[in-house]
């Protein structure tokens, strides 16, 4: 069958996701994008530059979005020849934590809200996200002064389901190569923005080089705006650590620095999936990861204990083990990558098709 996919932020997880689900999917879909900045007027305005830029609507069989438009606002605009649509949320505003330096837009909210309803089918990328989003949905809408529409839970919840996205990674692994370095690599690989936590991950990493314990770093990520002074002051302050910093030229290259990698670190404060760990799980990194979000569902349970951690300071405690220790892991790191493999594009694929199927033929 034939499918319209429209990403209105073609960056990031969201760009992997779609290229990959293009790639991999039995059935030939269109992409259209649009650059993965703005995102605020993205939700509120890509719609209408869809509207005029894609293919009559009446050449496809579903359509595919994702949560960074209003597809209500799409769909009012498209006429009554529009096809099923599936509304896949990488994200989503009710849960997002807030900057704090600016103040709470719920339009967006509410935007996540109108789109889910006017979705024939609703995918969340983790139970973790899924769960998260329904919690909250309740008391965002108990917040509205008067008239609040319950009945859009149970409305949205009764067409919800989670898929994991798949990843950019052979289903059969090559072997992991054998990590002769004198010093262990330790390596950030998430966007450069305030909720990925860098604060948390800068403190480990400052006082284990404090006690003069030597490693080396990598801090990969893709950055928008201004470098963060949090990283300048660690470019500094690290210069002699660091191998890497700033976004991969290419994805051959950041996959390099990955198999070199020994220990991968996230501190976020929202994640709702977890690719870029996954890939460096994947490529023989051994993870600390916060004991929350998304990451106690990504990693089996038997390496709970060891890889996860409660707060900063056992984040210091495990991570300075692990640099001096790193040696000991060989065993982890290579049934962690092992279970990665269940990630990969050509695993998970199927899955999506079947969802595609279903879409157009209920």
């Amino acid at each position: 069958m034939k499918f319209l996919f429209l990403e209105p932020f073609f960056g990031g997880s969201h760009k992997s996701f779609a290229q990959g689900l293009v790639a991999h999917s039995k059935h030939d879909i269109d992409l259209f994008t649009m650059p993965g900045e703005f995102w605020k007027w993205r939700m509120e305005g890509a719609a209408l530059y869809f509207k005029k830029k894609i293919p009559p609507l009446e050449k496809y069989d579903g359509l595919i979005v994702t949560d960074l438009m209003s597809l209500s606002d799409f769909r009012a605009i498209s006429g009554p020849c529009f096809p099923p649509a599936l509304l896949y949320f990488h994200e989503n505003q009710l849960t997002y934590p807030d900057d704090v330096y600016k103040k709470q837009d719920y339009q967006f909210g509410c935007i996540d809200i109108t789109s889910a309803l006017s979705a024939d089918r609703v995918l969340f990328n983790s139970k973790t996200h899924l769960d998260s989003f329904t919690a909250v949905l309740k008391s965002f809408i108990n917040r509205a002064p008067d008239f609040k529409p319950e009945w859009v839970i149970d409305e949205i919840i009764t067409k919800a389901d989670v898929l994991h996205p798949g990843c950019d990674f052979p289903a059969k692994r090559e072997p992991l190569e054998t990590l002769d370095a004198d010093l262990p690599l330790v390596i950030w690989n998430h966007r450069w923005g305030f909720d990925k936590n860098a604060g948390a991950f800068f403190f480990a990493i400052d006082k284990i080089a404090g006690q003069g314990i030597d490693f080396h770093l990598a801090l990969l990520g893709e950055n928008f705006d201004r470098i963060p002074d949090i990283f300048a002051d660690a470019k500094e302050k690290h210069k002699e650590r660091i191998v890497q910093y700033g976004y991969a030229a290419s994805q051959e290259e950041y996959c390099n620095i990955l198999k070199r990698g020994h220990i991968v670190v996230s501190t976020a404060n929202q994640e709702n999936f977890g690719i870029s760990i996954v890939e460096a799980i994947r490529f023989g990194c051994v993870p600390l990861l916060p004991d929350r979000l998304s990451y106690p569902e990504i990693l089996p349970e038997t390496y709970h204990e060891a890889l996860l951690y409660s707060d900063r300071q056992e984040l210091f405690r495990k991570l300075k083990y692990a640099i001096l220790n790193y040696n000991e892991f060989a065993s982890e790191r290579d049934s962690l990558s092992q279970e990665m493999g269940r990630f990969a594009w050509k695993r998970i694929v199927k899955k999506y098709d079947k969802e595609l199927d279903d879409l157009v033929c209920k």
